[in-house]
């Protein structure tokens, strides 16, 4: 599938970049040579990376887009983040978005991910130093469109606090774990002061995307430069915004009905 016009913007969605990952994570952990190979083709592609603020800027009015844009995104906070991965991007002058998931990174906290080398919150200032942008990735990673209100509430709110206190200064942007949202979830992260919120969809965003639904392509171990080189340009994926499909929908009530059975459950 081709994109129609030229107003796509691609924005990548990584999650570890290492040789040796755990299981759980392995399909979607990039081996660093890869991730190496994947940077050289944006870099090459002539595009302007930019962080998620210069997205919402653009999305709100207030300033337009570089020509030609690209987003690099990464989930979580695993262990390599602030080392190697923060380096690569550094050593190609490639600022990018960072996404934490709090519970997962504070010495004691609770989060619903399985055990994996993650960074500590601590090391959250050296990568803003180093040209990344932080957002939310919530407090446990739960299926975000399956809690009651007070549980969402907690998740939206709790991540924010915690990464503003360590940051000082207000953190206006959150992904949706495993990209699982609603409307209800959509209403309460503008309500809880996120100016942005992006899902996953695996497609390519756009100037007319959802300022809380932006589309971002997840990227798999399977994934190869050839991908890479389609989606930045234009090719191998639909463009957002577009509404959400039967399947998708039934997917949801589904999970719906397993977390009142079961209570809340990762979300991936």
């Amino acid at each position: 599938m081709t994109s129609a016009g030229g107003d796509f913007i691609p924005v990548f969605l990584y999650h570890a970049v290492m040789a040796d990952p755990p299981d759980w994570i392995a399909e979607f952990t990039v081996a660093p040579k890869e991730f190496a190979a994947h940077l050289d083709t944006i870099v090459d592609s002539g595009r302007t990376p930019v962080t998620i603020s210069a997205v919402a800027d653009h999305l709100a009015g207030r300033a337009p887009l570089p020509p030609r844009p690209v987003l690099l995104t990464f989930d979580d906070g695993f262990a390599d983040l602030p080392g190697p991965t923060a380096e690569a991007l550094a050593d190609r002058s490639l600022p990018a978005t960072a996404y934490l998931t709090t519970g997962a990174i504070t010495p004691g906290g609770r989060s619903l991910l399985p055990p994996a080398p993650m960074m500590r919150l601590g090391e959250a200032a050296g990568l803003e130093r180093a040209g990344l942008e932080i957002g939310s990735h919530t407090v446990t990673h739960a299926q975000l469109d399956t809690l009651s209100g007070k549980d969402l509430a907690y998740e939206l709110r709790t991540s924010k606090d915690v990464l503003e206190d360590a940051l000082g200064h207000p953190v206006r942007h959150l992904a949706y774990p495993h990209g699982y949202n609603s409307p209800r979830v959509r209403a309460m992260s503008a309500r809880a002061g996120y100016e942005t919120a992006t899902a996953v969809r695996h497609a390519l965003s756009s100037r007319r995307d959802e300022r809380y639904r932006i589309a971002r392509l997840i990227v798999r171990r399977g994934h190869t430069v050839a991908d890479v080189r389609a989606w930045l340009a234009g090719d191998g994926a639909r463009v957002a915004p577009y509404r959400d499909g039967p399947r998708t929908i039934g997917w949801r009530w589904y999970r719906r009905g397993r977390a009142l059975l079961h209570g809340p459950e990762f979300a991936g």
